[in-house]
């Protein structure tokens, strides 16, 4: 499997009017990632990366792209995905 392989492995619909719309698993170079979400934000839809929350309150990410690029090419990959 080429390295930069990203396949959207299972999509998990939210039904109703919540900002979270579903819950997305990705494979990366044969790693499987759970937990991505699509929120609907005040800016439309945007793929939120798998969080927890530290110690102090606040929410960390707990996978994230390495650039920019990455991060947009697993966006449209996953927001693509969604829509279907």
């Amino acid at each position: 499997m080429e390295e930069n392989t990203i396949q959207v492995s299972r999509v998990y619909k939210i039904d109703g009017d919540e900002k979270l719309k579903a819950f997305v698993d990705v494979s990366l170079a044969g790693v499987v990632v759970k937990g991505l979400r699509v929120v609907n934000g005040s800016n439309g839809l945007f793929l939120s990366m798998p969080r927890h929350q530290g110690k102090d309150g606040k929410w960390y990410e707990t996978v994230y792209p390495a650039t920019k690029e990455m991060r947009k090419q697993l966006s449209d990959l996953v927001l693509a995905a969604y829509q279907e």
